[in-house]
């Protein structure tokens, strides 16, 4: 069922980015300066820490440092929103791939972190859906669309 879920939310938060342009994508709206191209940028990076880095312990790089801890959620000038989705797309896979080898119960291989995968897929649909809402916010703040 949580995976169910991740997967909904995952395909609410692109569907909050259809049909709008560049410049809308990276526009902030709000005070933060967060963007909807840069919140898909960070959920793309949260995937990856927390299944690929955390869970299965891949020894890559963490997408930000102590010195820089929202690199995740900058849109880097020449990175493209067809890159950002795509990134979050294979992101996705990937996790999901990692999700069909493991059991509920199996532990985190990174050192130091005892989360176990049920941990982990209950925290990325939290994340994931705090951040649709904020997305709907965003989204209608932009050109006025609302929905799911």
């Amino acid at each position: 069922m949580t995976g169910t879920t991740i997967d909904y939310l995952r395909a609410t938060i692109l569907m909050k980015v259809e049909g709008l342009d560049d410049t809308a994508l990276r526009r902030s709206l709000v005070p933060s300066g967060v963007t909807l191209l840069g919140m898909v940028k960070h959920l793309a990076m949260v995937e990856r820490f927390w299944f690929q880095i955390v869970f299965a312990g891949a020894d890559i790089p963490v997408p930000w440092t102590d010195a820089d801890p929202d690199a995740d959620w900058r849109v880097e000038p020449g990175e493209t929103t067809a890159d950002i989705i795509a990134l979050y797309r294979e992101e996705a896979e990937r996790s999901r791939a990692i999700v069909a080898g493991a059991a509920w119960d199996d532990l985190a291989q990174r050192p130091g972190h005892t989360q176990t995968l049920g941990w982990v897929l209950t925290h990325m649909v939290e994340e994931t859906a705090r951040h649709c809402g904020h997305a709907d916010i965003l989204r209608e703040l932009t050109d006025g669309a609302t929905g799911k």
